[in-house]
């Protein structure tokens, strides 16, 4: 049986940055016929969890909410008409709860767990049994909390409109959450990947997660064609994974290959309107520039399988922390501290 109260995470709203972040009892939310009770034994942040107190989120948003969109953990209770799960399954959540197939919707796009519905930073949380899907079974829960914002986003990238093909080339920007996963996912179909960084001990640790070829962008601020240089007849990129911003798009465009596609996932180095390419850039170079805002429920149980089949484990930091300790958390990733995915234990 489950206790009546839990702690949790709150923010009150988007005016007073990372004091609006608040530690609470709460009571253990009620199950409906439909819905899931599951103890979080895991959650992982994203940059966007960084911003909504901010106030600089550019979705939807609905405040006060209980934040973070990644977790896993136990099923303890399922609802009278709940089919999908049963007690003891180990699940994961789905970032926007209900965006169940193909391209998302206006609705769908309304229903970001940690933004408009109450997310993952809490010891217990109901979900409608749609917003969940099964853990992978080779992942423990502090890797499969990594899993519903950056890597089904970077999947969504690679396999959401123009599936990747063995032997194409995929280029990713640094060592946050999607590009790690688009570097494990890219080597698992067999495609060459070329990573660009800042540092030399970043460089090093992307070589050993099978990187073919590193660019440091600080060494090389004209990377773009340094990365076209590194393809097959010089021809370009088939999937760049654009992470950066008005700076990094430039270089990206340089280096994308005819009918390539540039998925554009966040915008880490800024927003700046006198050096960002325009859409036309899009015309010249014959390319598809795509905004991604994460994916279905289909594309990530597709993604789960192949996490499964590949036996891919997600490059999380060394440093996890606590519930109690989610707002130094917050702080130790906007210092930009971490590599890869930065998880914090529940349970």
């Amino acid at each position: 049986m489950s206790p009546s109260t839990m702690k949790q995470w709150y923010i009150k709203d988007a005016e007073h940055d990372l004091d609006g972040l608040v530690y609470q009892d709460a009571a253990v939310p009620k199950v409906g016929e439909n819905e899931v009770l599951v103890k979080l034994e895991a959650a992982s942040l994203n940059y966007r969890d960084l911003i909504i107190p901010k106030g600089k989120y550019p979705f939807a948003l609905q405040l006060p909410v209980v934040p973070g969109s990644d977790g896993a953990g136990e099923v303890i209770e399922v609802g009278a008409k709940v089919s999908q799960f049963k007690k003891g399954d180990r699940v994961a959540t789905l970032f926007n709860q209900g965006h169940q197939y193909a391209e998302i919707d206006t609705y769908a796009a309304g229903t970001g767990l940690g933004g408009v519905v109450d997310g993952t930073l809490r010891e217990y949380g109901s979900f409608n049994e749609q917003g969940l899907v099964k853990a992978p079974k080779n992942l423990n829960s502090i890797e499969a909390s990594t899993l519903s914002c950056a890597a089904l986003t970077s999947w969504n990238a690679l396999y959401g409109l123009k599936p990747l093909k063995p032997g194409q080339v995929v280029l990713v920007q640094g060592t946050g959450g999607v590009s790690m996963f688009g570097l494990q996912f890219a080597k698992a179909a067999g495609a060459t990947v070329i990573a660009t960084t800042s540092s030399e001990e970043k460089a090093q640790k992307l070589k050993k997660l099978g990187a073919d070829h590193i660019i440091n962008y600080k060494n090389d601020p004209n990377w773009g064609e340094t990365a076209r240089k590194l393809t097959p007849d010089q021809a370009g990129v088939d999937h760049i994974i654009e992470v950066g911003g008005s700076g990094t798009l430039q270089q990206s465009f340089k280096c994308v290959k005819l009918e390539g596609v540039i998925s554009v996932i966040g915008f880490l180095g800024g927003v700046d309107p006198k050096t960002q390419p325009t859409v036309l850039e899009a015309l010249n170079h014959i390319c598809t520039v795509r905004g991604v805002y994460v994916g279905s429920k289909a594309l990530m149980k597709d993604m789960v399988r192949a996490i499964e089949a590949n036996d891919i484990h997600p490059v999380v930091d060394d440093k996890v922390f606590t519930l109690d300790q989610a707002k130094e958390a917050y702080t130790h990733m906007f210092a930009q501290k971490h590599f890869g995915k930065l998880a914090i234990k529940i349970n």
